[in-house]
Order: structure tokens, then sequence, then C-alpha cells
């Protein structure tokens, strides 16, 4: 049954309770029960509609993972496809949606690829990260295009406290694979500084098993990154800052066209400003302009041909928050931002621009609270869009709440889907959803913590290639999910569980969408003992397929990750993991090779590592 807009429209008049002081948008990174991603604004996470996971910098360490995609597989209605080992393209499948239908951003900026639309998340080092924040379910009433099946939002590193804080980090593996970065911290009541720079490269492994000569080697992988932040507060009222992040570096993989060694060459950046500002006691305001760009070259080496992919992106974004009264707030805002590509294909656009204005109100009261939001987009391509999201949240009592929602999004096509010179369809309309969910949140008991969720979301216009490999607004899908995570003491041990259960459904064909696993579970199991902490993961995953006809079956698996610490002295802690401890052979994904004597194509599994090792140390000497 649809959520009636008016309904919550009217709920929106009721009295309600006043608002908890709010931090900074630096002092909320370092709170796990904060979020700024759901309303661009510091909010308590108890008090967003949205259904969110949040990974501080200590859950960083305590977890010790060695990329991002390992860190995001721990969340509800999350999945992770590779095509072969670290630095391979990943895919990120959250609440059954594929890659370019999640919205990924660093700092506040999109980091999705206006080529493909995809975000490189194999370049991303966990080094460089302060925070990452996931929201499950639809926002493009508060982000415009992409976020049909959530938002991920990645905070780099921030200064650690006042004074000079400097720290070091190397790291050891199987595979010959080498973690290193340095970082300074610093500053004091007014001012605060980060400088952040980590490489890591390993030989890798043979991502392909081919039986073919040239495929027969390890691919290997190297990142270079540095990150930097400053921020500044002239008073209580106003404060400037800036977020840099650049990443280079290469990934080898098998299966090439231009020569029989391949490899990716990627350069990546980040530039974002920010003027935050109390204009008065019921208004903060929020400027940020940004500046990304995502440069790729396809290489060989035993090839002097190379072909090049790259996009920029400028844009600027205003949030304005307005405490009414001490039971409602108003969000207002306006988005602009221009791609531009540049690649050696002759698309016939390479240009376009999106401004959009946007609305949200909050309603927080004793016996119900509400939201209701809405955005409009005006592209350059493809035109206008509305969007809207609604919420009621409603106290069971002092230790259980419901909240049921309805959103709507949209995903803009893509340069490659509009242009890509013999496959171009400049009249692709976007993707569209609409998503319905109930969300129960309890407090059990004082160390039992459950959220659940059931939701559904319906797509239509998708996005798909013909029989012609043109692309055409043909599919409809249909999600059906449900997803809850637990968080439990017992007998000291720290555990966390988090479940999903999803149906995701072609609505033409009936057949389930590719790559998606119906099931997947991870158990997070952690214990301190003084200065000693272990832990362990356990990940599964049912059967899933690799093609839209559900002949290419991808087989479940499942993953025992193990890992302790030892803090040695206050300066030096050593760390000590085992990923695949079982040495479980297993693939995420399919790759293909055509056959023209046969015109037939033939499927195989891509490899990913077996068991692997790493120790690592830390020193965060006290000036």
């Amino acid at each position: 049954m649809k959520l009636s807009r008016l309904a919550l429209a009217v709920a929106l008049l009721s009295p309600g309770y006043s608002f908890a002081e709010t931090p900074s948008h630096d002092e909320a990174l370092k709170l796990p029960d904060s979020l700024i991603t759901a309303n661009r604004a510091v909010q308590k996470r108890n008090e967003s509609s949205s259904a969110s996971t949040v990974f501080t910098r200590a859950d960083i360490e305590r977890l010790q993972p060695r990329s991002v995609a390992d860190l995001l597989r721990r969340v509800p209605g999350m999945q992770i496809g590779q095509s072969g080992g670290r630095g391979s393209l990943t895919g990120i499948y959250l609440r059954g949606t594929k890659s370019a239908q999640t919205l990924m951003l660093i700092d506040g900026q999109r980091f999705n690829s206006a080529d493909s639309g995809t975000a490189a998340l194999e370049t991303l080092s966990v080094e460089q990260i302060e925070r990452i924040e996931v929201l499950r379910g639809s926002r493009s009433a508060m982000y415009g295009a992409d976020a049909i099946g959530g938002v991920i939002q990645v905070f780099t590193r921030r200064a650690s406290g006042e004074g000079l804080k400097p720290r070091l980090h190397l790291g050891y593996g199987s595979r010959n694979s080498w973690e290193r970065s340095a970082g300074l911290s610093g500053g004091d009541d007014n001012t605060r500084f980060n400088l952040s720079v980590a490489s890591e490269d390993t030989d890798g492994i043979d991502r392909t098993n081919s039986d073919n000569g040239p495929d027969q080697d390890n691919d290997a992988y190297r990142n270079n990154s540095v990150s930097f932040n400053l921020g500044h507060s002239f008073n209580e009222r106003l404060e400037l800052g800036i977020n840099v992040l650049d990443l280079r570096g290469e990934s080898e993989y098998d299966q090439g066209w231009l020569g029989d060694k391949p490899y990716d060459e990627f350069k990546i950046s980040n530039v974002s400003t920010f003027v935050d500002g109390k204009v008065n006691d019921i208004w903060q305001s929020r400027l940020e302009v940004g500046h990304s760009e995502n440069r790729r070259f396809n290489r060989a080496d035993d090839s002097d041909s190379s072909s090049a992919f790259s996009t920029y992106r400028n844009s600027a974004a205003s949030i304005n928050t307005l405490h009414l009264s001490d039971s409602q707030s108003l969000i207002l805002g306006a988005d602009w931002y221009e791609d531009q590509l540049n690649n050696d294909n002759n698309f016939a656009e390479s240009t376009r621009w999106n401004q959009a204005a946007l609305a949200q109100h909050r309603f927080q009261g004793e016996h119900f609270s509400t939201e209701l939001g809405m955005r409009h987009d005006k592209n350059e391509q493809y035109g206008s869009q509305n969007t809207w999201n609604g919420a009621l949240s409603l106290p069971v009592n002092a230790a259980n709440e419901l909240i049921l929602s309805y959103s709507e999004g949209f995903r803009a096509p893509t340069f490659a889907d509009l242009y890509f010179p013999g496959y171009d369809n400049p009249n692709l309309k976007p993707e569209h959803s609409k998503s319905y969910e109930l969300q129960w949140r309890s407090q059990l008991a004082e160390d039992t913590r459950l959220e659940a969720s059931v939701y559904r979301t319906d797509i239509r216009d998708a996005i798909v290639s013909d029989s012609s490999f043109t692309q055409q607004n043909i599919a409809t899908a249909r999600i059906h999910g449900f997803e809850a995570e637990l968080q439990q003491a017992v007998l000291g041990w720290q555990t966390v569980l988090g479940v999903s259960v999803i149906d995701p459904r072609d609505r033409d064909t009936g057949k389930t969408l590719a790559r998606r696993a119906k099931r997947t579970l991870n158990l997070d199991v952690d214990r301190q003992f003084n200065r000693l902490t272990i832990g362990a993961t356990w990940q599964a995953l049912s059967r899933a397929y690799s093609d839209a006809a559900n002949t290419q079956e991808v087989a479940g698996y499942g993953l025992l990750n193990l890992r302790s610490s030892w803090q040695a002295n206050p300066e030096i802690k050593l760390g000590l993991t085992v990923d695949n401890a079982l040495n479980k052979t297993y693939s995420s994904a399919l790759y293909s090779v055509f056959d023209f004597s046969t015109f037939q194509s033939s499927y195989f599994p891509y490899q990913e590592e077996g068991r692997s090792a790493r120790l690592s140390v830390t020193w965060t000497p006290d000036l």
C-alpha cells in the first residue's frame, strides 16, 4: 500500500520535543551514534529515518580489513562482486540493485564515474579513511540521481586530537603484499589538520586461472595515495576547511585486447572546500565547492597501444538547516554539478550540467515523528525529475520503535549509455524506482540491540542492452527484501550478526537479477583481554547467477577470517590477520571467452585469494 504524502504533510503540524545540541561535522565523525549523510547535516543516528551502518576509525582498526570492500561486506543487504583479487574491478550490489544504482561520495563529493556510472571502490585505501556511512534504501530526494539502492559516503582521515600526533604503519603479508603509511595530524581549539600518505602493493594471484600462456602469470596491484584535511574556526559561528584525496596506481589483469600483459592505470583526485556558518540562532548554513577527476588508461607492457577514459566534475552545494522550533526543522538546499568526458572514442556529447533544489521537513514528537522531503532536478540531457520521500516513526515504548517509509529514486543515463559509438541511444530516459519499507528498532536489553527491515523496491525503465547491444529502457524489476542486524554481548564477547534475504526479479522474465545472492550472513565476534584483542568473522553467501538468463551459476561460499592485535605499549600496536583461514576456493563473478569457430561463449570463474596472512605494526609516538 502506498504511503500517503497528504497524511504525512498533515502530521507535520503536530507538536513535539526540543532538539539536542548538535556537534560540528568534525566532532560527529568521531561519534558512532551520529549520522551526517542521511540529511546532509549532523543528527543523531537513532533520529534518522534511514536504515544505516556506520564504521568509525576505531571500528576499522579493530576489524583490520585489507580493503574497503572487505569492510562493506559487513553491511546487511550489501554484496560485493570482484573480478579476481585485490585491485580488480569491484561491483556494489546494495539491496539487490546494481553498482550504478548506488551513489558513492567522498567528503560530500560524487565519486561515481560519469562514463560508466560506477564507483572505483577498489582504488580506495583503508589507511586514508576516518569513517564510512552507508544508507540502505533510496535517498534521491536528498541526493538526486543514482541513489536508488542507497548512499555510501567515505570521509578521509581527520585530526585525532590537540597537539602533533604522528603515526606510522607497516604491514607485510602473503603474496609479497606490503602496506606502508605515515601521517601527521594536530591542531588546537581553532585549527585542525591531517596529512596522510599511503602505499600498498601485492604480487597478486592469477585472476582467471587460464590455460592461455600470457594469462598464467599473477596479476599485481599497486596503489599510492595522499590525503590532506585542514579546518579553521574563526569563531563559534564560522568555520572554513578543505579536503584533498589523490589516488594513483596500476592493476594488472588477464584477457586483454591491447596485448598479452595488460593493466589499468588510474589517477583519481578529489578536492572539496566548505564554509560552515551559524547565521543566527536557528539557521545553520553550509556551502561546499568541489572538483574531481577520474582518469583511466588501458595499457599493456608488450604494446605501444593504449586507450583513455577520463571524466571531470565541478560541483557546488548549499545546505541550510533551520531549527523552526524545539520539535521542527527544515532543510533547504541547492545542488549544481557539471560533468565532462575525455576519451579516445568520438562521443556525440561530452559535457552536461545538472542543477537541483531540495527541501525536507522533520518533526519530532513524543508520540510520533515525521519526515517529508522532495527534490527537483533539471539536467541538460535528460530533462527534469521530481523525487519524494516520506517517513512516519512510531515509538511503541521506550525500547521499541517502528518506522514506515516511502521513497522514490532515479538513475541518470551515463555518457556510455547515451553516446557510445555504434551502441548509442541519445533518447534514453532515466531509470525510476519506488520503495516501501518497514523498520523495527529495538533495545531488547542493555547489551542487546536489534535493527530489522522489510522492504520492496520497484524499478521501471531499467537500462539494459538489447540483442544488438544497444542500450534501451526495456526492463522492469521487483525486489523484495528482509535484513537484520543484532548486536549482543555474550560472556565478554562482543558479537554483531547481520543477515539479509532478498528476492530480486526481472518482472518480464521472472528470472533472478544477475550477480545477486538471495541470502547473505556476516558474524563478527571480538573480545579484549587487557592489551590483547582477538576476533573472527564468518561470511556466507548463497549461490547467484552471472547472467540474466540464469544459465551460468556462481556457487555460494563461506569464509572464515581471523584477527588479533596486541598493544605492546602506549605507542606500539601489533596486528595479525588470517583471511580465508580455511583456504576456501571461491568466486564472486564469472568471465566469458568467445569462441569464433563455434560462435559461442564459455564461462569461467574469476579466482579469489586463498589463505592470506598479514602482520602489521603501528607506531603512534607521543610528542
